[in-house]
């Protein structure tokens, strides 16, 4: 009988260690050919949040296809499933080696529609039946007598960070696109013989194909227990997608962050669904806590406040998914119903990223979605007090009401002191606001007072002036590109996309209107060369500009020259050309010609040396579009210029030194010259930024004369990094130019 038992608890070892690998591979290459296929698609769709946003809604609604075709296939018999299953591996197979699916988008398509069809096609059978690996080898395993299955999917979501990870550190800077999806073909290759060996397992089983608990009628799962699961599955990916534009829009715009709340949200089923329970504990006590932080500082997301609130935002982000994926392991069915459980749960990711990537756009201006399910997540973590004395102190029957009528004193007394009085005295709101804080920390037993306590601390803290933007028309847009609002100084008018200033007008005359400002003030180094333009080029030039903003540029346009805008968002042409918002265009430019779509795309379509010069200042935030600037735009910029025309690029950034980018790619048969620009404060006076360019020509003479004919002791020369290649459509890493 020992004997047997240790022949047994081998085999369950051995099996658990098969099965575990082969959903660790299927979870890797799953999440690797996320970010692959978001790289790949830059050259056509750049790299706006929304991007992301739209990849990751694409693969929740193929995971919920895939986990529901693990459904259908455990009811049929083994051998049916294994060679059904075969038989998909092979037919997706087909579709190797991965690649972005060509079309193109009219100027008039529906990105957030246009995009997800797009990854649909691209990605779909791949990613669909390796999404049912997890579920359907989870099954397979308990059947071949390997006991709980629950636990594997816990080294199927480290599987999936270690690979969404693995992009961006290893494979991204070691490799192009081109190489990446040969070896991910091999991996996937890979993957299917170690499936293979699992089916040899379930079909090597002398153990009926059916769990002992299946062998007599199933009850049916309550309809209620199915939709609390949907909804504990959903509140996590929702916030996981909020998280990521709200960190990429209102705080950091980098692109290496939007893996950073994916890799949290995919760690917090490692620790959720682990068999030791103690870590998961902890972060349900806590995530009402993290929950209440995030309230407080949600709208101040600037100065020394900038990094702490991104590590409250992260933090929070995992505590809460942490929490409400444990409350659903708690509640797990018995593995008979495994697939039914993952499909419930794969269904909450959907509606969440549903919500977030398609509903919300729509309805919203701005990204209201994160503070309404900030809200909703902190009446899901509130079931109990983590104290256990103020859990006791509410058994007192008046001590509800009594919280009630504080915390509505208090949010009126917040929100409705300045309207009425004006400004408050920083200690009596300082003391409101502690008040606030302490009744809503009393509150978190009662779902009810504490979001009741969280709303109000929004709405103080910042969220009353985001309302009152909404209600006034025309102060805020949002668009596929971002958020887009507009603020009224003492004596300017300012475009804020994200938290970066894109663009700025004085305002108290039609002179000071016509006033070029920010980064385009005419010390910078696009005004010194614009300027010039008639002494370089004569009074017909031919100017084209990527990136409309509110249309600054368009002040230095002189009679007889030609100019032509290249602009992917619609919603800024809608707001340069509204003389309500800003009247660069309507005083300066009125009939300016602007062409709708990405911009490499437009200028493939020019005539060979049909501009003179050409201003690329396409950043939207401080998102890089990095199709922009990789050998094979510069390669195209070439083309439509002149053989001495000029380029200009600007590089100014927060997060990243484009100089080693534009310095590599202007090997390819350009000279440069580098303009940084520190205004004086007479030009801050008149709304000058300080602003860096690079200005290159395939003519070194061309660039003498420019030296001649500006500023000769503003320029510096441009000097590449030893050892950086600079970025191909093939290849690209922004990793070696991240500012330290």
């Amino acid at each position: 009988m020992a004997s047997i038992a240790i022949d047994t608890g081998e085999r369950a070892g051995s099996l658990r260690w098969r099965f575990t690998l082969a959903i660790f591979a299927g979870s890797f290459l799953l999440f690797l050919v996320q970010p692959m296929l978001a790289r790949m698609a830059l050259p056509r769709l750049g790299g706006a949040p929304a991007v992301w946003n739209s990849a990751m809604l694409v693969y929740q609604a193929l995971l919920l296809a895939g986990y529901a075709y693990a459904h259908v296939l455990a009811r049929l018999p083994g051998r049916t499933q294994a060679l059904i299953h075969l038989g998909v591996l092979v037919l997706a197979a087909l579709t190797l080696p991965l690649g972005l699916s060509d079309g193109v988008p009219g100027a008039q398509a529906n990105s957030f529609l246009w995009v997800p069809w797009l990854l649909l096609l691209s990605v779909g059978p791949l990613f669909f039946v390796i999404s049912a690996q997890a579920p359907l080898l989870q099954r397979w395993f308990a059947i071949s007598g390997g006991g709980d299955p629950y636990p594997l999917y816990a080294a199927s979501n480290f599987g999936s960070l270690l690979g969404l990870l693995a992009y961006p550190l290893a494979l991204e800077p070691l490799m192009g696109v081109g190489n990446q999806s040969w070896w991910w073909s091999l991996g996937y290759a890979a993957m299917a013989l170690l499936v293979g060996w699992c089916m040899m397992a379930v079909r090597g089983s002398a153990r009926s194909l059916a769990l002992p608990e299946e062998q007599a009628p199933a009850e049916r799962l309550p309809l209620r227990r199915i939709l609390t699961w949907i909804l504990l599955a959903a509140m996590p990916s929702g916030l996981m997608l909020s998280t990521t534009l709200h960190l990429t829009t209102d705080i950091a715009a980098m692109p290496l962050l939007w893996v950073v709340p994916l890799a949290i949200y995919l760690l917090s089923f490692t620790v959720a669904f682990a068999e030791r329970r103690t870590l998961a504990a902890v972060c349900a006590r806590l995530a009402p806590f993290s929950v209440l932080l995030i309230c407080i500082g949600l709208f101040r997301a600037q100065g020394s406040l900038l990094l702490p609130l991104m590590a409250v935002s992260l933090l929070n982000l995992f505590l809460v998914a942490v929490a409400l994926h444990a409350r659903m392991f708690d509640d797990r069915p018995p593995a008979s119903q495994l697939t039914a459980f993952y499909l419930a749960m794969s269904m909450g990711g959907v509606l969440g990223g549903l919500f977030c990537a398609l509903i919300a756009p729509l309805i919203f201006d701005w990204t209201y979605e994160h503070p309404i399910l900030l809200l909703a997540a902190g009446i899901l973590v509130a079931g109990s007090h983590p104290l256990r004395i103020l859990e006791r102190a509410w058994r007192h029957p008046r001590l509800e009401r009594i919280v009630l009528l504080l915390l509505a004193v208090l949010a009126l007394a917040l929100i409705g002191w300045q309207p009425l009085f004006g400004e408050q005295p920083g200690w009596l709101r300082g003391m409101l606001l502690g008040a606030t804080v302490a009744l809503t920390i009393v509150a978190i037993g009662k779902k009810p007072l504490f979001a009741m306590g969280l709303a109000a601390l929004l709405t103080a803290m910042g969220g009353f002036q985001k309302l009152a933007l909404t209600a006034e028309p025309g102060k805020m847009t949002r668009s596929y590109f971002g958020v887009y609002s507009i603020h009224e100084g003492p004596s300017a008018r300012y475009l804020q996309h994200g938290t970066t200033m894109h663009g700025l007008q004085l305002r108290g005359s039609a002179e000071r209107e016509r006033t070029r400002t920010s980064y385009y003030a005419p010390g910078s180094a696009v005004g010194q060369v614009l300027q010039a333009a008639p002494q370089l080029y004569g009074p017909a030039a031919r100017i084209g500009a990527v990136g409309l903003g509110t249309g600054t540029l368009s002040c230095y346009a002189r009679p007889g020259q030609r100019w032509t805008y290249y602009e992917i968002d619609p919603v800024v042409v809608e707001i340069a050309r509204d003389p309500e918002r800003f009247t660069f265009l309507s005083r300066c430019l009125p009939d300016v010609p602007v062409v709708l779509g990405d911009a490499r795309l437009s200028l493939a379509q020019q005539a060979r040396g049909s501009k003179d010069v050409l201003v690329i200042d396409a950043f939207t935030s401080d998102a890089v579009p990095m199709h922009l600037l990789t050998r094979e735009a510069f390669a195209l910029y070439r083309r439509v210029l002149r053989p001495d025309g000029l380029l200009l690029v600007h590089i100014s950034n927060r997060h990243l030194n484009l100089e080693p980018v534009v310095a590599a790619a202007a090997r390819q048969g350009y000279h440069a010259l580098v303009g940084n620009h520190e205004p004086s404060a007479s030009e801050v006076a008149d709304g000058a930024s300080p602003s860096r360019w690079i200005v290159l020509s395939p003519s070194r003479e061309r660039l003498e004369q420019v030296r001649a004919v500006t500023d000769p002791g503003f320029w510096e020369s441009l000097r590449p990094t030893p050892g950086f290649a600079g970025w191909t459509d093939d290849y690209g890493s922004i990793l070696p130019i991240l500012k330290r």
